[in-house]
């Protein structure tokens, strides 16, 4: 298989203003590499840096040392290095992170949160929002919220929406941050079925999964972060 992303010896710490400049080291030399139609998922401690290694993936955090480089279209991206130019692009066609969280302009309706990311690649609103709606049916969110807006949703409503959102597109590498927390089980099912679909289409994904069954049923491999801890 293809190999789509390759971290090689990432390092991350963050400085304490407040605290006089203490620095605070969150991990060293991570090393890993996730291929087309695969899923890695972290593992780990609460606090161990698992978020962390996504936030660097995805430009959010810059690491203090070595190379994220994203393979695509012929191409190689350092993350690391990337101007914030370029790392907008890729998140337009390349990359997506469903956090925890569902964060949206207010207002917006639930089916335009989904369609952005199809409308911002450059695909039609009419066919975006029809892909969008089919996404949504998929994972049970009930016609009639599609126009509403998604502040107004139950928590398991929401991420069904940050789900649909971060895998409507055709993105080479999707991270995914507890995506099935607030799930019950038929909707834990619904997703599962869906992340197993995008890598049978060859996505790579990285994961953080606390449930086991989850993990079990999607995961190609595991990664302990623990063995990245940084001392203190």
């Amino acid at each position: 298989m293809t190999t789509v992303l390759e971290i090689a010896d990432v390092c991350k710490s963050f400085t304490m203003h407040l605290r006089g400049g203490l620095v605070l080291p969150i991990v060293r030399g991570v090393n890993l590499a996730v291929r087309a139609g695969e899923c890695v998922a972290l593992c780990g401690p609460s606090g161990a840096g698992k978020s962390t290694i996504l936030k660097m993936i995805f430009g959010s955090y810059r690491c203090d040392r070595g190379a994220i480089r994203l393979y695509h279209d012929d191409a190689c991206t350092d993350i690391a290095t990337a101007e914030p130019r370029a790392l907008i692009a890729l998140r337009r066609s390349t990359i997506a992170y469903v956090s925890q969280f569902l964060r949206v302009i207010p207002r917006v309706s639930a089916i335009d949160v989904v369609a952005e990311p199809l409308i911002a690649g450059g695909i039609g609103s009419g066919t975006a929002r029809q892909r969008a709606g089919d996404l949504l049916t998929r994972l049970n969110v009930a016609e009639r919220l599609w126009p509403l807006a998604p502040a107004t949703f139950s928590g398991g409503e929401q991420q069904r929406i940050n789900i649909a959102r971060g895998l409507v597109a055709d993105h080479r590498l999707v991270m995914l941050d507890e995506p099935t927390a607030s799930l019950d089980a038929e909707n834990r099912a619904a997703v599962v079925a869906l992340i197993n679909q995008r890598k049978r289409s060859g996505t790579a994904i990285v994961a953080i999964v606390h449930d086991a069954d989850v993990r079990a049923a999607i995961a190609d491999r595991t990664v302990d972060v623990s063995a990245f801890a940084a001392a203190g």
